[in-house]
């Protein structure tokens, strides 16, 4: 008897076993796919800030949805701040995250996401912070640390690198300033000041008078260029030399600015060339705002077309991002969680 009901035991352990399949843990190829595909289309989704890249999936929990074919998805995903800016388009595997030494950010996704034959958001809720200036410098005390956007330094060091990029630029309109996205400061040879943001398209010729450059509006149209620019501004030290007569003279100072943009084509400007393609006749009569498309040239900055998608869903409905403090959070629930690190600044204090 005591036999008979051994044998009946393991047959009912097993059949539970066959009924309750085990819950994908962060290693599992479809939760990591999941989330990945995830991460490109909540990119797609925002519309101001840096593409965020997958650090690690954290935790997860799966639902089979029979009736649907396929599964829903609840992820939290550790995000880092990359170099490239949001109007760039570029899908997140082609952006390098932040370094200790570039104002790192870092943070976490809350997403949920369906999958049948293709990965599809639902939702996203991101939290978003700086890395502490104090953690940075404990690590690398001569990295840059963090600037106030309004500092009148800040924007001074924007509108001078902007004038250096409008001087030299062989594009066809000059460029005016958008918006300040970033900023930080080092002692290099002096106080040194860093600062990105994006700039757009005037209506303004790039041979405009400078006397008249004020006048030159942003162009209020779905071709206009936009860009992405880091630039710098180095205040040198004063330096004296003392000749063999006792007399002293004081050096010329220079303040060396640099910049670098990088030019977008606007999504209306691929969706044309799409049109375009199909139809034989050419142009369809609708308003071009003169615009051009650009062109390789000079090495102050470089083309990228925008690779974005054609989506019915407006930009910025699926989700938000803000910037909050570390929340305390409990300990992963599902199986291999968390998933492994895929970026490490070197700051052990700090949940990455």
């Amino acid at each position: 008897m005591s036999v008979y009901l051994l044998v009946l035991c393991l047959a009912l352990l097993q059949q539970q076993g066959r009924a309750k399949p085990d819950t994908p843990g962060c290693l599992n190829p479809e939760a990591v796919r999941v989330a990945e595909e995830a991460m490109d289309q909540i990119n797609q989704d925002r519309t101001e800030g840096y593409v965020l890249s997958l650090n690690r999936l954290y935790d997860l929990s799966h639902t089979p949805e029979k009736d649907k074919g396929g599964s829903l998805y609840k992820l939290t995903i550790d995000v880092m701040e990359t170099r490239c800016h949001i109007t760039s388009r570029k899908p997140w595997k082609q952006c390098e995250a932040r370094n200790i030494g570039e104002v790192p950010v870092y943070g976490e996704c809350m997403v949920s996401a369906f999958i049948d034959t293709k990965v599809k958001l639902q939702s996203y809720s991101c939290a978003l912070r700086e890395v502490p200036a104090t953690a940075v410098i404990e690590e690398c005390p001569d990295c840059p640390t963090a600037e106030n956007l309004d500092e009148p330094v800040v924007k001074e060091t924007a509108n001078l690198s902007l004038q250096r990029f409008n001087g030299e630029s062989s594009l066809a309109n000059y460029f005016t300033l958008e918006k300040i996205t970033r900023a930080y400061s080092q002692w290099v040879f002096g106080p040194s000041y860093f600062v990105e943001y994006t700039i757009v398209e005037t209506v303004c010729s790039n041979k405009t008078d400078p006397s008249e450059l004020s006048g030159c509006t942003p162009m209020d149209c779905p071709f206009a260029h936009r860009g992405f620019c880091v630039g710098s501004h180095i205040f040198q030290e004063e330096v004296y030399i003392t000749f063999s007569s006792g007399k002293t003279q004081k050096l010329p100072s220079t303040n060396p600015v640099e910049v670098e943009c990088e030019i977008f084509e606007p999504q209306a400007a691929a969706v044309e060339e799409q049109a375009h393609a199909k139809a034989a006749s050419g142009h369809t009569g609708h308003q071009h705002c003169n615009h051009t498309h650009l062109h390789p040239h000079e090495h102050m900055h470089s083309v990228t077309p925008s690779s974005d998608p054609i989506t019915s869903k407006p930009r910025g409905s699926q989700g938000t991002v803000v910037y909050l403090p570390a929340p305390i959070r409990s300990s992963p629930a599902a199986s291999s969680c968390p998933g492994p690190h895929r970026h490490r600044l070197g700051i052990d204090r700090l949940r990455l």
